[in-house]
């Protein structure tokens, strides 16, 4: 489930289905996969319920340390990164941090 919002981009694209930012190719994704996000209880099941291409979910190391990612487009850079904790996502982005 997400809990909370880290960035208006993310909150308007699960809100609203719409971006400013992200390209419109990658919108639909990004949308299924915050979609997908809201209905698991784990990292686990948003591993197996993240249809492919795979998500690529893995930890985030520096300044994002404590954070994970999740790739939209790994070509294109998009990533919706965010903290896990008690079932839970939290301070869920929706950015191209590369």
């Amino acid at each position: 489930m997400i809990e909370s919002f880290g960035n208006a981009e993310a909150k308007t694209v699960f809100e609203n289905g719409k971006s400013k930012k992200l390209p419109k190719h990658l919108l639909q994704r990004a949308i299924d996969l915050l979609d997908i996000m809201d209905n698991v209880e784990s990292l686990n099941d948003l591993q197996v319920k993240g249809h492919p291409p795979s998500l690529r979910l893995h930890k985030l190391t520096g300044s994002k340390k404590g954070r994970y990612a999740i790739d939209i487009n790994k070509t294109a850079g998009w990533r919706i990164t965010f903290k896990f904790q008690d079932g839970a996502f939290h301070e869920v982005f929706v950015e191209d941090y590369h």
